[in-house]
């Protein structure tokens, strides 16, 4: 459970300098878009802060956005758990079972009222109870009763943000979003199949360092993630303008890096960070490694068709139609970063 001792506090007695904490606040602010000034009053806030208690709950899941947040880059799990957050309650990586198990999250609740996080991966089973029951709960009570006290919920991947892959058709559990049934607190999507960890790591460091969290977009999204599309960031782009597709995945084309709008990337109608932010340490992501995007942090990605079909024979009608769009997108997105990064600075600023 959450102490008295401060981040700052903590970080010294793990041996951790003040020059290594500033290279953490400087790699958080870079994902996040925050200018370099940011960086020392983060890096002042982040060590005056107490380390929030944190309720990992998970549903109808397969355990990728828990898998992919163990490897998050910037901010370790140790470095999540053991310094950032107090990470009281999560199935898979807890010690306790059981009747202790329980018990950890009933204490987490009553102790930090008000004050604690609730993150939630995977949908919620709304057509019976039996589809999803901890501890003789449904995860739906579940949801309800851990949601009553926190401060906010953050929604961990497209299942737990849209319904996901639960909830596609015909959805036989009555799989539902989390915004579908916690309507009375405050709700950050971080929608992928999995997310992107260093999106999430930004949101909580967000939270620590302003008291608040980041500016939303209409689908709960933050926007300095999610305000542009893979489109317009994509290294390929160049190629795309050029008129050069791959028209299979192992022609010339394809090997010399051409856009692979062609063979169904959905990158132009997809909002997220990959391009940027990339995975695996900053190393690739699926566009780079050959393969185009499926749009999985977007609503209702399984059930929008092939995602070896281009968006030109479904969802838009011909290629001029679909370049005024990305064209459009990438204007009012790079608007909506321009603003949140004002608000931030001033945030800082004291202004």
């Amino acid at each position: 459970m959450p102490d008295n001792l401060t981040l700052g506090d903590r970080l010294g007695q793990h041996g951790i300098s003040r020059r290594t904490f500033l290279k953490f606040c400087a790699s958080v602010a870079s994902a996040m878009a925050l200018p370099p000034g940011v960086v020392p009053a983060m890096a002042e806030a982040l060590a005056k802060a107490r380390r929030p208690s944190v309720v990992y709950l998970s549903f109808q899941e397969c355990t990728g956005c828990l898998e992919s947040l163990t490897r998050a880059h910037t901010a370790s799990l140790e470095t999540l758990i053991f310094d950032l957050i107090s990470l009281d309650y999560q199935h898979t990586i807890m010690a306790p079972s059981g009747d202790a198990a329980e018990a950890s999250l009933a204490q987490a609740i009553k102790e930090n009222d008000g004050k604690y996080l609730v993150l939630v991966d995977g949908a919620i089973p709304m057509a019976d109870a039996g589809y999803g029951t901890v501890a003789g709960h449904s995860f739906a009570d579940i949801l309800r009763d851990t949601a009553k006290g926190a401060a906010a919920v953050i929604s961990v991947g497209t299942c737990a943000a849209y319904g996901g892959l639960p909830k596609a058709n015909p959805n036989p559990t009555g799989a539902v979003a989390v915004s579908d049934i916690v309507k009375d607190k405050p709700i950050v999507n971080v929608p992928g199949c999995p997310p992107i960890p260093v999106v999430l790591t930004g949101v909580i460091a967000h939270y620590l360092t302003f008291g608040t969290l980041p500016e939303l977009d209409h689908l709960n999204r933050p926007k300095v993630f999610f305000a542009d599309t893979i489109h317009d960031r994509c290294y390929r782009r160049p190629f795309y303008d050029q008129g050069k597709f791959a028209k299979t995945f192992d022609d010339e084309g394809a090997r010399r890096g051409w856009c692979l709008y062609e063979l169904g990337c959905k990158g132009p109608t997809t909002y997220n960070a990959c391009a940027t932010v990339k995975w695996n340490g900053g190393v690739s992501f699926p566009i780079e490694s050959g393969h185009g995007c499926i749009g999985c942090s977007e609503p209702n990605f399984w059930d929008k068709g092939s995602w070896y079909t281009p968006l030109s024979a479904g969802i838009w009608t011909d290629r001029t139609t679909l370049a005024a769009a990305a064209v459009a997108g990438a204007a009012v997105g790079v608007g909506a970063a321009v603003t949140s990064r004002m608000r931030q600075r001033k945030l800082v600023e004291g202004k």
